[in-house]
């Protein structure tokens, strides 16, 4: 499963707007950041529970959301344990956790146009000091739609590694990656210089 794949629900998550939900993400993150005191980060930890439980969007989904951070975790906790402490070190890699886990909830509940388009209502008044919102909001719809893109690609090279016994090999992996990426960003930009978007 995708990190951030939409899945259709009835939840009152689910149905919140989306312009709600950024503000919340927003506010939330700036609480944890500033936090510092176990109780505080362990009161986020438990309300992201509840924000999931609530979505009914399940554990494998749940899972899916903060996979990416199982190889930076430890390595950062560990670091951390070292030089701070262990009561810093589990505040700060459980407050990384937190954020990285409501962002995707966020993304798991809203569809990907609503987000987007509540980003370029939020964006609107800065047309008034001369930023091109519209372009602006078509930069954030490509780099949103371009994630499942390449995480799709990264899984078929993977699947081609395995399959020349090659999963180990570092360099088997990254060159048809990035050969594939740059492939991809060159069709991209045809299809927008097909469409005049290319100044």
């Amino acid at each position: 499963m995708t990190p951030g794949t939409y899945r259709p629900g009835t939840s009152l998550v689910h149905r919140a707007p989306a312009g709600a939900k950024l503000a919340g993400l927003a506010g939330v993150s700036a609480v944890a950041l500033a936090a510092t005191s176990p109780g505080t980060v362990a009161a986020v930890v438990g309300a992201v529970a509840a924000l999931y439980a609530v979505a009914g969007v399940g554990l494998r989904a749940a899972w899916a959301q903060v996979r990416p951070l199982r190889l930076v975790v430890p390595v950062l906790l560990a670091v951390q344990w070292l030089t701070l402490g262990p009561v810093p070190a589990l505040v700060l890699t459980s407050r990384l956790v937190a954020l990285v886990a409501l962002a995707g909830l966020v993304l798991l509940t809203t569809r990907t146009s609503a987000v987007l388009a509540a980003i370029g209502r939020g964006l609107r008044p800065l047309a008034r000091v001369g930023v091109d919102v519209g372009r602006l909001a078509l930069v954030l719809s490509l780099a949103v739609r371009c994630v499942p893109v390449v995480t799709a690609l990264a899984h078929r090279v993977r699947d081609a590694c395995r399959a020349r016994g090659r999963e180990r090999d570092v360099r088997a992996y990254a060159v048809p990656l990035v050969v594939g990426g740059l492939r991809q960003a060159d069709a991209l930009g045809d299809a927008l210089r097909a469409r005049g978007l290319d100044d």
